[in-house]
């Protein structure tokens, strides 16, 4: 009994001792983790007829385990071997055990060996936290391994600690516990790493710029690729303080670190300084791709155009088996609007890589170049590649669609499956279909859609909404979204388009009620305001809400991410009928002139055409009409104010 308990206690001990080494986090910052060997502890064996006690330093008492208990219960010597939490938990681990009366030590048998505190990390509070982060108590893990790895020879715990700590952690906890874990060991080198990594994720740019000079000081030329990597600020405050952090710091041995100088002050459009730290970075790793591309972008912004491109195509023919270098000097190409010479070079790179990627792009050049025969050719070739099939398809429907081959055009987009295509796919057939004024065909084509694809349901509604409209079934283009709209009720594509198609006179009141529900739904969408605003006009030419909120659409700056400038020029529309209605005519005109030149429609036509006639400037009254007439045929039949673009 007593061996089959010894051999048990040795394969506990082995566990433990194997859970306590973590070999697998930040293998690229720290050096292979030092073996942490358990803790001495007390154990007392006194072989009983039906018990057996085990008994710790200071214990003031024991445990009673009976035959039937197999485990054996191990303490820690640790300077807090006995506080009543570990006791308790202690209790609450074991299996029947039971608390008898409290010990006479000076009754203790012979076979009992009492040692002295020890400071390396306790065995038992290594196997607590390991078992506890198995069974997800992350907090109770976390709080043990970090207390023990800041004793005596506990690296191996500091790193298992700090990978617990990144994973469930916030950043700026995980940066607490490195940076006190690194004060209390300063020469622990990959502790540096660590630091500094965490205080660039943590934006802490100060502490990161000690760190990497520290580094730096220690090894010049130290891989910082590690560090580096998915830290770069996204704002402009955080970029700048970044850079101010590195400035001081010497790099010129360090091409990681020149390199990140180079694109932070190639962000801040200082090209002239950032050339300088990218040659230093190519000074170490010459034929590094991405050095490569981004000195090519820095030159952009201060070379002639055939310098870049003598620059990068020397740099390609140095590395012939770039496909990236290939891509960066077409797409510059492309670019620069020197689409034969960017075919011929993907021509070209087509066959030294057949790469499905660049043989997508060379058929899409051929086709922007009207080079149908090269483009189908290389479409045909990636249709053999499952995952491009679709893609294939669809451009070869474009394709026989520009070579006015309509029905092939048709079979191939009906043949996409693929859902971020299909969509796409099947508008082209709809207005295929609506080019031979088949509306029954194109109506077809959008029900066996949202059959195939639900997703695309509401959609396909609007766009069938939208041929009946256009084929003067106003009437059946609304019942249709209303009675969607009931199974839909949120969707605002279906009750925007139902807006479109409401009277602002007289159906005010259930306009009015639905545009309120859509903004309610998207406060911030300007094309809601938009027709809110033209809304309260059309029942009110003065209303101040109807025009403040036309103006304030129009005052969008073309730089905000809102702007757009067919809702621009509807606003402006808005804007000059109201101004038409109080007769305004000079207003008109101011609104609408320069945008009319710029983007001419219908509406905007007539309307300064009004105004014109208002004023009695019959001449520029006779150049518009003529004008007019020309573009839109204004006039001779009803057409619907609206630029189609292919």
């Amino acid at each position: 009994m007593l061996n089959r308990l010894r051999k048990r206690r040795k394969l506990i001990l082995l566990l433990a001792t194997l859970l306590c080494i973590d070999t697998s986090a930040h293998a690229n910052f720290v050096d292979t983790p030092t073996l942490i060997c358990p803790p001495k502890t007390v154990v007392v064996d006194i072989d009983r007829d039906s018990t057996r006690h085990v008994i710790s330093k200071n214990s003031t008492q024991h445990m009673t385990f009976h035959k039937d208990d197999t485990d054996l219960m191990v303490f820690p010597l640790t300077s807090h071997s006995v506080d009543t939490d570990d006791h308790n938990q202690l209790k609450d681990q074991s299996r029947n055990q039971s608390i008898d009366s409290t010990i006479n030590t000076a009754k203790l048998p012979s076979a009992t060996v009492l040692q002295p505190e020890l400071r390396e990390p306790s065995l038992y509070a290594l196997l607590n936290a390991e078992f506890a982060a198995d069974r997800g108590d992350i907090e109770r893990a976390l709080t043990l391994y970090k207390q023990q790895s800041f004793k005596e020879d506990a690296t191996a715990v500091f790193e298992r600690a700090l990978s617990l700590s990144l994973r469930h952690d916030n950043v700026g906890d995980s940066l607490q516990f490195a940076k006190m874990w690194q004060d209390q060991n300063p020469d622990h080198v990959p502790a540096w790493f660590y630091v500094a990594h965490l205080a660039l994720k943590a934006h802490d740019y100060t502490l990161a710029g000690q760190s990497l000079d520290r580094i730096l000081r220690y090894d010049p030329r130290t891989d910082l690729s590690d560090i580096l990597i998915g830290i770069y600020p996204t704002t402009d405050s955080d970029q700048r303080e970044l850079l101010e952090a590195l400035q001081p710091i010497n790099s010129e041995q360090n091409a990681s670190l020149s390199v990140l100088k180079a694109g932070l002050l190639y962000q801040f459009n200082e090209p002239e300084i950032a050339i300088i730290h990218i040659n230093r970075a190519l000074l170490h790793q010459p034929d590094y791709v991405p050095f490569i591309t981004l000195k090519a972008d820095i030159l952009r912004k201060t070379e002639p155009a055939e310098t870049v491109l003598n620059y990068v195509n020397q740099s390609r023919l140095r590395n012939p088996d770039s496909k990236s270098l290939y891509l960066y000097e077409i797409r510059y190409l492309l670019d620069l609007q020197q689409s034969q010479e960017a075919l011929e070079l993907l021509l070209e790179a087509h066959q030294r890589f057949n790469d499905a990627e660049i043989t997508l792009l060379a058929a899409l050049v051929s086709l922007d170049n009207e080079e149908y025969r090269s483009a189908d050719r290389l479409l045909n070739v990636l249709a053999k590649t499952p995952t491009y099939l679709d893609q294939a398809y669809y451009y070869l429907g474009i394709s026989a669609e520009r070579q006015q081959r309509f029905e092939q055009a048709k079979s191939y987009l009906k043949s996409v499956m693929q859902e971020d295509l299909v969509l796409a796919a099947r508008k082209k057939v709809v207005d295929l279909e609506l080019l031979d004024d088949n509306i029954d065909a194109a109506i077809d084509t959008l029900v066996n859609l949202r059959k195939q694809f639900t997703v695309f349901a509401p959609e396909t509604y609007v766009l069938q909404a939208n041929i009946l409209w256009q084929h003067d079934q106003a009437e059946e283009a609304l019942q249709l979204l209303t009675r969607v709209s009931r199974k839909y009720p949120n969707d605002q594509s279906i009750l925007f388009a139902r807006v479109q198609l409401l009277d602002d006179r007289s159906d005010y009141i259930i306009k009015r009620t639905v545009l309120n529900h859509l903004q309610a739904l998207d406060p911030n969408n300007l094309s809601y305001q938009l027709s809110y605003a033209q809304l309260l006009l059309a029942n009110d030419q003065n209303s101040a809400q109807g025009l403040e909120l036309a103006q304030s659409i129009r005052q969008v700056r073309f730089d905000d991410p809102r702007y757009d400038n067919e809702l621009h020029l509807q606003a402006l529309n808005v804007l000059a009928s109201s101004a038409l209605a109080n007769e305004n005519y000079a207003q008109v005109i101011e609104y609408l002139k320069t945008p009319y030149d710029v983007l001419p429609t219908l509406r905007s036509g007539v309307l300064l055409l009004r105004a014109y006639q208002g004023l009695g400037e019959s001449a520029k009254v006779n150049a518009l009409l003529t004008d007019l007439q020309q573009r839109f045929s204004f006039g001779q039949h009803n057409v619907n104010d609206r630029v189609q673009l292919y």
